[in-house]
């Protein structure tokens, strides 16, 4: 049985849930929000673990400016429980968004003064408000877990921090804002394990990186670099022929 396992089990773990989802996303309303383990799928542990021990340099070479540049925001990675197992919440960008536009994403964006102190529970605020607006995802039926170190962005100038959440009441979701998000889609962990949908993406300006050819989409950069390390040190990675390349264009 694993540590995180066994956490959730001891007498500790079934104290009274701290999380009751009275946090109305759509009204701004601070209400109880927290971040639990217990009541997991057995097979979330080992990115709870990953979550709990992993270190900034281990999960990218990007992190944030030491001067405090960069406008704090945060993601949603949200694993739920569909036909063919474990899978993964993502959505397309709009074409004509000025940051990042086409590219497949988590649904997460800038934080807001009601959010909250970036330093502790502001991301989680941040990363549920922006799922909602963007997917229209109920966060009363995500159970968020971890949240992995903040990373930064350099081409937008984003400090990131991923918020790691569990889809235990899955809801309807969809495009809420075509001028914002092109689709709405969920893609399958053992796709993205699957070495055949594993490639390198190389840009013009030199930047080689982990993506994934799924769902009709080709997922790459931060996404795919977080994706990427999850799979890794939740020991779910696969081998994968690294050499197996598609350029970028300019426009990417």
């Amino acid at each position: 049985m694993s540590e995180a396992t066994q956490n959730r089990r001891t007498g500790a773990a079934a104290q009274e849930d701290p999380y009751d989802g009275r946090y109305d996303t759509r009204r701004g309303r601070r209400g109880s929000i927290d971040l639990r383990t217990h009541g997991l799928p057995d097979w979330l542990d080992p990115v709870v673990e990953a979550a709990r021990t992993v270190r900034p340099t281990q999960l990218s070479r990007f992190l944030p400016p030491e001067d405090g540049r960069g406008r704090q925001s945060a993601v949603l990675i949200l694993f739920g429980e569909g036909p063919r197992g474990p899978e993964l919440l993502l959505m397309e960008r709009a074409g004509t968004l000025r940051s990042h536009p086409g590219q497949p994403s988590f649904p997460g964006g800038a934080l807001d003064p009601e959010d909250g102190d970036p330093r502790t529970t502001g991301p989680l605020r941040a990363a549920l408000r922006e799922a909602e607006e963007e997917t229209g995802l109920d966060p009363a039926g995500v159970q968020l877990f971890g949240v992995l170190p903040p990373l930064y962005i350099p081409v937008s100038q984003f400090v990131v921090t991923p918020v790691l959440g569990w889809w235990r009441a899955p809801s309807p979701v969809g495009v809420v804002d075509p001028a914002e998000t092109a689709r709405v889609f969920t893609v399958p962990v053992a796709d993205l394990t699957d070495p055949e949908h594993r490639v390198t993406v190389v840009h013009p300006s030199g930047f080689h990186g982990p993506a994934f050819t799924v769902e009709s989409a080709l997922v790459w950069g931060f996404t795919a670099g977080v994706i990427d390390r999850i799979l890794h040190f939740a020991g779910w990675e696969r081998p994968w022929d690294r050499s197996r390349e598609v350029p970028l264009d300019w426009r990417a």
